[in-house]
């Protein structure tokens, strides 16, 4: 079952303030910026970069962190992208309580895992 749209717009704000927050300067975003989409009962978190041998203004994203609502057990699962670009659980913290709990682990990335 997806969000309904309360808890959809409430994860709109505060990722959406999250990904504000820790976007680059201005004149760095052309090169690299920070975006999030609401997918299901996920939100994903990925970084935006011009594609290297693409034409110019084509521009690819690389996945930063994933978390995803269990709505049986009101929990987030919390996911990091390997090499194998392949969505893995957290082994640090595979699950939180909430989207704050969720935001302030990728923010803190104390094992390097998101950002690198």
């Amino acid at each position: 079952m997806a969000l309904s749209e309360f808890e959809t717009k409430r994860l709109e704000k505060l990722v959406g303030a999250f990904v504000e927050a820790h976007r680059p300067a201005p004149h760095i975003r052309p090169e690299l910026d920070l975006a999030f989409r609401i997918k299901g009962q996920s939100v994903e978190i990925f970084e935006i970069r011009p594609r290297w041998r693409g034409a110019p203004g084509e521009t690819m994203e690389n996945p930063v962190a994933k978390a995803t609502y269990v709505r049986t057990q009101d929990l987030w699962r919390v996911f990091w992208m390997r090499a194998d670009l392949k969505w893995h659980a957290y082994p640090p913290v595979p699950r939180v309580g909430s989207i704050e709990k969720f935001l302030a682990l990728v923010a803190e990335d104390k094992h390097a895992c998101f950002f690198g």
